[in-house]
C-alpha cells in the first residue's frame, strides 16, 4: 500500500473519529441535533461560516473554472467580501428573529414572517431541490480525489462511497456539533495544504512563484482577460451579482444553522469581521488554473488538475496530507448539509409535531437523502463548478421573501412571494437544462428578474382588489348611514 493511501485512509478515519467525538450522549431534542441548543461562540460561529469558503469547489472546482472559463472565473473572488459588508447589518437581525421565533431552518424564517404554512413547505422544497446538486458535488469531488490523489490504483467510486457513509454516520449522531468539530480540522489541514501547495506547485513546474503568469502575459494575453462567448461579461458580472445577493441575504438555507447555533449577536458580527481571511486564501486555486494550462493545455479534465500539479511536485507522504485535506473539503460539506436538508423535511414538509417522531424521521431523512444523493453523484457526475452555480441560482429565488421581510415597511403578501418564487425556480430549471443559445446571462440572475416582475405584478392585483373591497365597504357604511 503506497504511503499517499495509507496516510489519506488514516486521515479519512480521523475525520469520522473527530465526527463521531462530536457528542458524548443522543441529542435530547432536534434542536439540539441541528443547531447545537444555540451555544456556540465567536470561533465555533466563524469555522462553520467560514467552512462553507473552503469545500470541493474552492479546491478542485476553482482550478477547473479558471481552466475552462479563463478570468471569468475570477467572479468568485469578490463577491463574498462585499457580501460580508452588508452581512454585517443583516444577518443579527435574521438572529434576532430567529431566535425569538424558535426556527431551526430558513423555511421557518419564512413561515412565521408571513404567516403561511404553504410558504414554509414550498420554500423547503425548493431548499432541498437545489442544495441536492451541491451535495452531489461533494460526492463527486470526493471521487475524483480519491481516484486522481492515488493515481487511479484505488477505485474512487468504492472508496467515495465508504467515505460518504461514514458522513452519514458520524451525522447520524453527533449532528451540527459534530460538523463544528469536523470543521475545526478541515479548516486547519486545508490552509496549511494550501500554502504548501502555493510554494511547492509554481517552483516545480515553472521555476518560480509567480504562478506562470508572466508567461501566461506573453503568450496567451486573452486569458487575463473576460473574453465574449459562454462565459463573457454578462455570465461574469451577472453571476458575481447573484452569488453577492444570495449571500447577504442567506438564501442557501445551508447558511443558516451557523446563524441560528450562536450564542448572541455579539458571535455572529465578530465572526464576519474575520471572514474576509479565508476569502483571501480563496484566490490561490484560481491562479493556480493558469499553472495547470501552461502544464496541460486549456483542453483538460480541469477538475483534476490541482490534484495532478501536486502530485508532480510533492513526496507521497505529503500527498496523502493533501488526499485527507481534500477528503475533508468533500466530507464536512456533505455533513453540513445533510444537518441542514433534514430539519428542512421534518419541520417544513412533513411538520411532526411529536419530538420522538421527529427525532425518528430526522434520522430517516439523513440516510434516505444521503444515499439518494450517492446514487445522482455516481450515475450522473458533472462539472464541479457548474453544480454549485446550479444551487446558487435555485437557492437565490427566495432572496426577494427575506429582503421584503427585513427591508420593507409594508409586508409584502404572501400569494405574491409564493407565485414569485414559483416564477423564478421555473425559470432557472428551465434554462440550467434547456439552455438558449447565445444568452450570456446567469440563469439565477434571469430567474430573479421573472421572480420580482412577478412579485410586483401580483401585490399591483392583490392591493388593488383590497383597496377596491375596502372602497366598497365604506360606500357601503355611508349609505347605511345616510
Amino acid at each position: 500500500m503506497s504511503a499517499t493511501l495509507t496516510i489519506g485512509i488514516i486521515g479519512v478515519a480521523a475525520i469520522t473519529a473527530i465526527g463521531f467525538f462530536g457528542r458524548r450522549r443522543p441529542a435530547k431534542d432536534l434542536d439540539e441535533w441541528a443547531v447545537a441548543g444555540r451555544k456556540f461562540g465567536v470561533m465555533t460561529t466563524w469555522v462553520l461560516q467560514a467552512g462553507e469558503t473552503f469545500t470541493t469547489f474552492t479546491f478542485l472546482g476553482c482550478v477547473g473554472l479558471v481552466v475552462s472559463t479563463g478570468a471569468a472565473a475570477f467572479y468568485s473572488i469578490p463577491y463574498i467580501s462585499l457580501a460580508y459588508l452588508a452581512m454585517y447589518w443583516i444577518t443579527p437581525q435574521l438572529w434576532r428573529r430567529a431566535k425569538r421565533g424558535g426556527h431551526l431552518t430558513q423555511s421557518d424564517f419564512l413561515r412565521d414572517s408571513y404567516d403561511s404554512q404553504a410558504l414554509g413547505v414550498l420554500s423547503a422544497v425548493i431548499g432541498i431541490v437545489f442544495l441536492l446538486p451541491y451535495l452531489q458535488l461533494q460526492i463527486t469531488g470526493l471521487e475524483l480525489v480519491i481516484r486522481v490523489a492515488t493515481g487511479g490504483t484505488v477505485n474512487g467510486t468504492i472508496s467515495s462511497a465508504i467515505a460518504f457513509l461514514l458522513v452519514i454516520a458520524f451525522v447520524l449522531w453527533s449532528g451540527l456539533h459534530g460538523v463544528a468539530r469536523t470543521s475545526y480540522f478541515k479548516d486547519a489541514l486545508m490552509i496549511i495544504v494550501m500554502l504548501v501547495i502555493t510554494v511547492a506547485v509554481p517552483m516545480h513546474l515553472n521555476g518560480g512563484l509567480d504562478f506562470g503568469l508572466s508567461t501566461i502575459a506573453r503568450d496567451m494575453p486573452k486569458l487575463l482577460y473576460v473574453q465574449p462567448g459562454s462565459y463573457g461579461i454578462w455570465w461574469f458580472i451577472t453571476s458575481m451579482a447573484i452569488s453577492t445577493i444570495g449571500t447577504i441575504f442567506y438564501s442557501s438555507p445551508m447558511s443558516w444553522p451557523a446563524v441560528m447555533a450562536s450564542r448572541n449577536e455579539r458571535a455572529v458580527r465578530r465572526n464576519l469581521i474575520y471572514l474576509p481571511i479565508y476569502s483571501a486564501l480563496a484566490s490561490i486555486p484560481m491562479l493556480l488554473g493558469y499553472t495547470a494550462i501552461l502544464a496541460y493545455g486549456a483542453n483538460q479534465d480541469g477538475d483534476s488538475a490541482m490534484l495532478r500539479m501536486a502530485s508532480s511536485a510533492l513526496p507521497p507522504w505529503v500527498m496523502g496530507i493533501v488526499l485527507t485535506a481534500a477528503a475533508a473539503t468533500a466530507m464536512v460539506p456533505s455533513a453540513a448539509l445533510l444537518n441542514c436538508i433534514a430539519p428542512l423535511a421534518v419541520n417544513n414538509i412533513f411538520m411532526i409535531k411529536d419530538a420522538k417522531r421527529k427525532g425518528l424521521i430526522n434520522q430517516a431523512v439523513v440516510v434516505i437523502v444521503g444515499f439518494a444523493a450517492l446514487v445522482l453523484a455516481l450515475l450522473m457526475p458533472g462539472l464541479l463548478a457548474n453544480m454549485l452555480l446550479l444551487s446558487f441560482s435555485g437557492s437565490a429565488q427566495v432572496i426577494p421573501a427575506i429582503a421584503g421581510t427585513l427591508l420593507l415597511k409594508r409586508q409584502l403578501d404572501r400569494a405574491s412571494i409564493i407565485a414569485g418564487l414559483c416564477a423564478g425556480s421555473l425559470v432557472v430549471i428551465v434554462l440550467t437544462f434547456w439552455p438558449i443559445s447565445g444568452f450570456d446571462i446567469n440563469a439565477g440572475i434571469s430567474g430573479l428578474i421573472v421572480n420580482i416582475a412577478v412579485i410586483t405584478l401580483v401585490e399591483f392585483v392583490v392591493r388593488t382588489r383590497r383597496s377596491g373591497l375596502v372602497y366598497q365597504e365604506e360606500k357601503s357604511g355611508a349609505t347605511l348611514a345616510g
